[in-house]
């Protein structure tokens, strides 16, 4: 007892000499800010808040170049493709402006940036924290090596509608699983100590509810109800604000139809006055020009709306610098406000650093020759491989056998760049396989490896040529005769990165004609046939599903997406992932997410229920599907107690689970909570907890969950977040459709 009182006061020094560190951090970090503000012309305090243009010679708007605006103090931040450029900038700022204030670089760094990662979807398919958290890491170290001190990232827009092109750049559909992810990547991207010179400024983007743009159409307009806002589309952003993200993004749509780059009741009374965020929002580029075409009126208006409801940082357009001294000098904006901005973008230089030393993220030079180096190869094939999901094997194909001859045929099958997926910069695609050279590689010795264009992406769309279309049918019919000879195809179809992310909405998420009749083409052989599919958002593959056995969903996967594919075709790495957005059946039935509300007339055999007259309620592949090359035989899930009272009450859920498979694999594990007696209606079903489990062949392990009042927890009419007593549906499974229920109540 007497060793464990000495632990615990040892703890409480320790805890205590850290709060106290803060606190003198803080102050020195005030005293430094408020005596440099009090130096600080209105016109460099303005200047603070203008982020010139990513990659933009000049300040929009203003006839003087970069230089010049640097010179007098009206740049803030700068964007970082170039590091030459953005050590003459940072020069150029500390040497020639009067008040020396250094620079911030920022710049997309979405999913890495030499060493490219899944894109963010096919990441949150590995449902593993500690690897996503090690790959932001990673993108940390190399693009900070290049200067870099600020990324556009964390994107934790919930999005239920996969014709939205920036599905790519999110988590999925699910408020608790992208909250978790977007707290690993914040924590990957600032580490423990922001001033450190491998850290960067994380962005929590898009603020807010971008994802659910109408019709799926980027730019759209977002119309919600207060209820469904707070309980399932905020909360990934308020986790990554409280994981301690030191700035944020505002979003392009409407929030009660004001554009959320102007909305006072989002930026202030929400994000500051409830959530407490003390760092600063900047705009997505552009968007606060932008209000004007929402009807908000001119130039002047709109930079006196946005200041005045709490938007920090004015991106591209250069507005603020043009308006705000007017704004203030006829007293419709506050100096008040100006000097609240100009501390909060001040504070960020500061954590990062960059006032002790405006060099720190330029000095380490040696670094960029670590960029792709073998262990930051080795974090991208690991995620790239745990993001890949299996959909279908009912014939056993994979893992493959190696025959004599393998033929990859498909338009996605030797490209490298196309891999890569949406805001990745190319640096690594003169350094990467295809997943024919890999899948080449990989067989060398042991079989022979051909390749056959087979299609275009579309039809009029040449992937070698450029100046002539090959017609789809002559590349059918010379891909069937080059594979002639081959045991088993592996037919590579999909998007090219350049159909997903920014501006990149579909209205029919499926695998374009040419690519569809050339798989029907390649059924005909008679061969075994495995279909892999490379996108940027969950695709319709009904028909797919109906026609072959064997269908693999390997994203956009990166640097590593041709070895991470052959780690998981030919059996290194067992499958592992899940999906994290729900797959359509039919384009009618978007928007489809499970989580959805209940229906006085669920579907059943009675003619007028909810259902659809020429085609099945139910998903392709719904929320948390994958397969294995195992089979994880579930027990029978039980809990210690039926009846929990109180707030402080614990609930544990137990079942054992085996791997009856001959492979070493993980298997994500599920917990589900519904509550059908409930003061709003409430979905069916809601994740609320999850690990990924590893097994060995054989092996039984009892999973356990805790479950607490904190999960029961909702936003009820009155916007109160509190649980209610009642009954409570507790369920267990490898997926949201392949559930085991338990029924128990909670009272008060």
């Amino acid at each position: 007892m007497k060793r464990i009182h000495t632990i615990l006061i040892i703890l409480l020094l320790a805890v205590t000499y850290g709060e106290a560190k803060k606190s003198s951090d803080d102050r020195q970090m005030d005293d430094f800010i408020t005596s440099l503000m009090k130096k600080m012309t209105l016109e460099e305090k303005i200047g603070q808040l203008n982020l010139g243009g990513v990659g933009s010679p000049k300040v929009v708007g203003s006839a003087i170049g970069l230089d010049e605006a640097i010179r007098k103090g009206l740049v803030s931040s700068v964007g970082g493709f170039d590091a030459k450029a953005a050590e003459d900038a940072q020069k150029f700022a500390v040497e020639n402006s009067r008040m020396k204030i250094p620079l911030i670089t920022g710049l997309d760094v979405v999913h890495g940036y030499y060493t490219i990662f899944p894109i963010p979807l096919a990441s949150a398919c590995s449902w593993n924290m500690p690897l996503l958290e090690e790959s932001a890491r990673v993108a940390a170290d190399e693009a900070s090596a290049f200067g870099i001190n600020w990324t556009f990232a964390p994107m934790v827009d919930i999005c239920r509608d996969p014709r939205w092109g920036r599905i790519a750049e999110g988590a999925g559909e699910d408020p608790c699983l992208g909250s978790r992810i977007g707290r690993a990547m914040v924590r990957g991207f600032q580490g423990d100590d922001l001033s450190k010179p491998n850290t960067l400024l994380a962005c929590v983007k898009h603020f807010a509810l971008y994802g659910a743009s109408e019709a799926g159409r980027d730019y759209n307009t977002v119309s919600m109800d207060p209820v469904t806002m707070y309980n399932y589309y905020l909360p990934p952003y308020k986790a990554a604000f409280d994981e301690g993200a030191g700035s944020g993004m505002t979003s392009f749509n409407v929030v009660n139809g004001v554009p959320a780059t102007g909305n006072k009741w989002l930026l202030t009374d929400l994000l500051r006055d409830q959530w407490k965020f003390k760092g600063f929002m900047v705009s997505d580029a552009n968007s606060l020009a932008e209000m004007s075409e929402h009807g908000m009126g001119g130039a002047q208006r709109i930079t006196e709306l946005a200041m005045n409801a709490g938007l920090d940082m004015d991106m591209s357009s250069s507005l603020y610098v043009l308006c705000l001294k007017k704004a203030v000098e006829e007293k419709r904006v506050p100096l008040s406000r100006i000097d609240a901005a100009c501390r909060r973008v001040l504070e960020a230089k500061y954590k990062l650093g960059l006032f002790e030393d405006p060099f720190r993220y330029l000095k380490n030079k040696q670094r960029q020759s670590q960029v792709l180096s073998p262990q930051n190869r080795d974090v991208a094939r690991r995620l790239a491989a745990e993001s890949i999901v299996l959909l279908k094997n009912s014939e056993q194909l994979l893992p493959i056998t190696p025959p004599r001859k393998i033929a990859v045929v498909g338009p996605m099958g030797n490209v490298r760049g196309e891999l890569l997926g949406t805001w990745s910069y190319g640096y690594s695609k003169d350094k990467m396989h295809s997943a024919y050279e890999a899948l080449r590689e990989a067989l060398a010795g042991k079989c022979e490896v051909s390749y056959s264009q087979g299609a275009n992406y579309i039809e009029d769309y040449c992937i070698y040529d450029g100046a002539f279309t090959i017609p789809t049918d002559s590349l059918i019919r010379r891909a069937i005769a080059e594979t002639s000879d081959a045991d088993l195809i592996i037919a590579a179809v999909g998007e090219p990165s350049s159909w997903s992310g920014e501006a990149k909405s579909r209205v029919n998420p499926s695998l374009p004609d040419c690519q569809k009749k050339m798989l029907r083409e390649l059924k005909k052989t008679g061969k075994p046939v495995v279909v892999v599919i490379f996108s940027g958002r969950p695709l319709i593959l009904t028909e797919e599903d109906a026609e072959f056995s064997t269908l693999v969903e390997a994203w956009h996967g990166g640097t590593m997406a041709g070895e991470a594919l052959c780690d998981i075709l030919l059996g290194k790495v067992c499958p592992s992932g899940k999906i994290t957005a729900t797959f359509p059946r039919h384009i009618g039935q978007i928007p489809i997410y499970y989580n959805h509300l209940r229906t006085g007339r669920p579907y059943s055999g009675f003619w007028a229920t909810t259902k659809y007259v020429d085609c099945v309620n139910e998903p392709l592949y719904p929320f948390g599907y994958g397969l294995s090359y195992n089979r994880y035989t579930y027990g029978k899930p039980v809990l210690d107690k039926k009846k929990a009272k109180g707030d402080d009450d614990v609930v544990t859920l137990s079942i054992d689970i085996t791997n009856t498979g001959k492979y070493t694999g993980k298997e994500v594990v599920q917990l589900y909570i519904g509550d059908p007696e409930a003061s709003v209606s409430r979905p069916v079903i809601e994740l609320k907890d999850f690990q990924k489990v590893d097994f060995a062949p054989g092996e039984t392990k009892t999973v356990t969950f805790r479950i607490t009042t904190g999960q029961l927890k909702f936003y009820n009419q009155d916007l109160k977040y509190d649980w209610e007593a009642g009954k409570f549906n507790i369920s267990v499974g490898p997926n949201s459709r392949e559930l085991q229920k338990l029924t128990m109540t909670w009272d008060k």
